[in-house]
């Protein structure tokens, strides 16, 4: 009997800081708070689920 794969639908983002415009990249359900790696300020916040993202999204990696 063949069993499927379960596919996820978590992924990878790309963000942009809005104040200093780092762009970095982040699990789209992060369970801890991110912050900018250049100027510290919090990017996105873990919600149990899906994180709160508090910056621009660039692209989403597949």
């Amino acid at each position: 009997m063949k069993r499927a794969l379960k596919e996820t639908v978590s992924k990878f983002i790309t963000i942009r800081c809005p104040k200093c415009k780092n762009e970095q990249v982040m699990f789209g359900k992060a369970s801890t708070v991110i912050k900018c790696l250049v100027c510290d300020k919090v990017l996105a916040e873990p919600t149990g689920g899906k994180s709160r993202v508090k910056a621009r999204v660039l692209e989403v990696l597949e």
